[in-house]
């Protein structure tokens, strides 16, 4: 990725904390990646490396979930790849802060019964019992 964006920042984050400025080994080590520009300093991409088999996706929570790449990346109508979201909001559920609720909040209405019926599994199987199930 370094490649495709010369003169910006790698900042590693996990556990609650930033690396900034990581070296290989401190990303290859967290999940998580933010790419940062030095001339404002702000966060311009966030990268998640996940598990995987192949074309399949493996959830980090819970490795018995696993679905076709093809079925969780979804495009823009100008082509712009975004994670489909009833897989955010089961990443946002693990810990579910007030940003996270205010997501679930105003994306649930926007989802098809489908989706919520996938969110409302992927939830039972990764956190059982969690709140967010009664809303579903």
């Amino acid at each position: 990725m370094r490649d495709r964006f010369p003169g910006y920042i790698f900042d590693g984050a996990g556990s609650g904390r930033i690396w900034e400025n990581a070296t290989p080994e401190v990303l290859s080590a967290v999940h998580q990646t933010w790419l940062r520009d030095p001339a404002t300093g702000n966060y311009l991409l966030d990268v998640f490396r996940e598990p995987h088999d192949g074309d399949t996706w493996i959830c980090r929570h819970d490795e018995t979930i696993r679905l076709p790449y093809s079925d969780i990346i979804h495009r823009t109508r100008d082509g712009i790849p975004y994670l489909a979201p009833e897989l955010v909001l089961l990443f946002k559920a693990k810990h579910a802060r007030p940003k996270d609720q205010g997501d679930f909040a105003a994306t649930v209405p926007l989802m098809t019964p489908a989706q919520r019926e996938t969110l409302a599994e992927l939830i039972t199987r990764a956190h059982p019992g969690h709140a967010w199930l009664a809303d579903l």
